[in-house]
C-alpha cells in the first residue's frame, strides 16, 4: 500500500490527464499505456528486487552489485544523483501540493461566505505560495519522522482507499454533466498518427517514469522494506496496476471535466488550438467549471483539492524518505534530526523556485521527469540485468516466489531488461535531444 502510495500522486491526477489533455487525449493513453507495462514495470521490478537484495538505499544497494571498484563507485554516484533529482522533484512537487491545499480551504472558504479569503487563497501570490509550501513540507516531515512503520506505512494505508473512492466518486459525478461525453471521446477515440510523434513519446515515457516514482530510488527505498516472503512479481505488478488504474481513472475526471468547462463558456484553448495554461491546467480550468456548479460545485471543488492534496501527501513521503534513508543508513545520523535538515534544504531549494519562479519551474519539472529519471532507470536496467550476477537475481527472486525460475516472467524478464529497456530509453532519450 505504501509503494503504490507512492507511485499514486500528482503525476497520476495532474500530470498524466494534462499531458493526455496537451498531446492527442487517446493516443497519449495508447503511448502511455504500452510504454508503462513495457519499461516502466520491468525497471519498477529492477528496483524492487535490487531494494530488498540490499536492504538498503540505492547507493548502498547499486555498490553491491559488483566488486569491481569502478562499477561499484559510478554505482554510488548513479545513487547519489538518485536522491538529488528526487529532492528536486520534491521541490516542485511542495509548491504544487501548496496549491492544492490552497484551493481546498479556498472552497470551504467560500462556502462559508469569506469571500475575500477564497480570492486571496486562489491568488497567486508570493506569501501565499510560500505559505502554503512550508505547511505542505512539514506535514510531510510530520509523517516521515514518525519512522516506516508509525508513518510511512500507517498513513498510506489510510489515505490511498479514502484517494481511490473519492475520485472514483468525482468521475461519476462530471460524467453525468453536459458536454462530458466530448471529453469522453476525445480521451477514448485515438489519432493514431499523432500516437507516432517523437515528443509525444519523449512526455509519455517521462509521465510514465514519473507517476511511477521511477529512477530516483523511491522503488528501491520500498523494497529494502518489503518482506522476503513477499511475491516481488506480483507485488510489483500490483502497484504498476494500481498506478496506472489511477492515471486512467483521472482521465475520466480531468478530460470530461475540461469540455464541461468549455460548454459552460470557459475557454480552455488557444486560438492556435493548444492547450492554454497546461501546467497549471487544473487551477484554472476546473475553478471555473466548480463555480458554474452553485452549491454544488463548491462541494465538488473541496472534495477535488482534498482529494489532490493526499494523493501529493502519499508521493511526498517516499521522495522525502530517499536522501533521509542514505543519511541514516551511510552516515549514522538519527532520522528525526536527518528529517529536519533534509526537509528545511529542499524548502529552500522550492523557496528558490518560487522566486525565479518563471525561469526555474518548468526547467526543473523537464529536467527531472523527462530527462533524469528515464536515464537514471536505464542505469538501473544496466545494474539489474548486466552487472548484477543472474543466479543472485534469481535467488532473491525465490525468496518470496520458489517456483519463478519455470514461470513466464523469469524466462521474459532478465532477457526484456537486459535489451529491450536499455535500448528503447536510450533510443527515446536521444530523439528528445534532437
Amino acid at each position: 500500500m505504501a509503494a503504490a502510495g507512492s507511485a499514486v500522486g500528482l503525476g497520476n491526477i495532474w500530470g498524466f490527464p494534462t499531458q493526455a489533455a496537451s498531446n492527442g487525449g487517446a493516443a497519449f493513453l495508447i503511448v502511455y499505456l504500452i510504454l508503462a507495462f513495457v519499461l516502466a514495470y520491468p525497471a519498477l521490478m529492477a528496483e524492487l528486487v535490487l531494494g530488498r537484495h540490499a536492504h538498503a538505499n540505492a547507493v548502498t544497494a547499486l555498490k553491491g552489485t559488483s566488486s569491481n571498484p569502478l562499477l561499484r563507485n559510478l554505482g554510488a554516484t548513479a545513487g547519489i544523483v538518485g536522491f538529488i533529482v528526487a529532492s528536486l522533484i520534491l521541490s516542485f512537487y511542495a509548491i504544487v501540493a501548496g496549491w492544492m491545499i490552497a484551493h481546498c480551504l479556498a472552497s470551504l472558504a467560500a462556502l462559508v461566505g469569506a469571500t475575500d479569503l477564497a480570492e486571496w487563497l486562489v491568488g497567486f501570490s508570493l506569501t501565499r505560495n510560500v505559505i502554503f509550501m512550508t505547511l505542505f513540507m512539514g506535514m510531510t516531515i510530520a509523517i516521515i519522522s514518525a519512522g516506516v512503520r508509525d508513518g510511512i506505512e500507517r498513513w498510506s494505508s489510510r489515505l490511498m482507499p479514502l484517494l481511490l473512492l473519492t475520485l472514483f466518486a468525482l468521475v461519476v459525478y462530471v460524467l453525468t454533466l453536459d458536454g462530458a461525453s466530448e471529453g469522453l471521446r476525445v480521451y477514448l477515440m485515438p489519432d493514431f498518427e499523432s500516437a507516432l510523434s517523437p515528443q509525444l513519446i519523449i512526455k509519455a515515457l517521462g509521465s510514465a517514469f514519473f507517476s511511477l516514482s521511477l529512477g530516483v530510488g523511491t522503488m528501491l527505498i520500498y523494497g529494502s522494506y518489503i518482506s522476503d516472503k513477499e511475491n516481488l512479481p506480483v507485488a510489483g505488478g500490483l502497484v504498476t496496476a494500481v498506478d496506472i488504474g489511477i492515471a486512467v481513472l483521472a482521465g475520466f475526471l480531468v478530460l470530461p471535466a475540461m469540455y464541461v468547462a468549455l460548454n459552460n463558456g470557459v475557454e480552455i484553448f488557444a486560438a492556435d488550438g493548444a492547450l492554454l495554461s497546461e501546467d497549471t491546467l487544473i487551477f484554472t480550468v476546473l475553478p471555473e467549471l466548480f463555480s458554474n456548479m452553485g452549491l454544488a460545485g463548491g462541494m465538488v471543488s473541496l472534495t477535488f483539492f482534498f482529494l489532490m492534496s493526499i494523493a501529493a501527501l502519499t508521493s511526498s513521503i517516499s521522495m522525502l524518505e530517499v536522501p533521509v534513508a542514505y543519511t541514516i543508513e551511510n552516515h549514522g545520523v538519527k532520522r528525526l534530526r536527518a528529517v529536519m535538515v533534509i526537509g528545511a534544504l529542499i524548502a529552500m531549494v522550492s523557496l528558490i523556485i518560487l522566486l525565479n519562479f518563471g525561469t526555474l519551474f518548468g526547467a526543473i519539472i523537464a529536467l527531472t521527469t523527462r530527462y533524469s529519471q528515464p536515464l537514471l532507470g536505464f542505469v538501473f536496467c544496466i545494474y539489474v540485468g548486466w552487472i548484477w550476477h543472474r543466479d543472485a537475481v534469481l535467488t532473491e527472486l525465490k525468496k518470496g516466489a520458489p517456483d519463478i525460475a519455470e514461470g513466464l516472467f523469469w524466462k521474459i524478464w532478465p532477457w526484456h531488461l537486459r535489451l529491450v529497456c536499455p535500448a528503447i530509453i536510450l533510443l527515446i532519450f536521444v530523439q528528445s535531444l534532437r
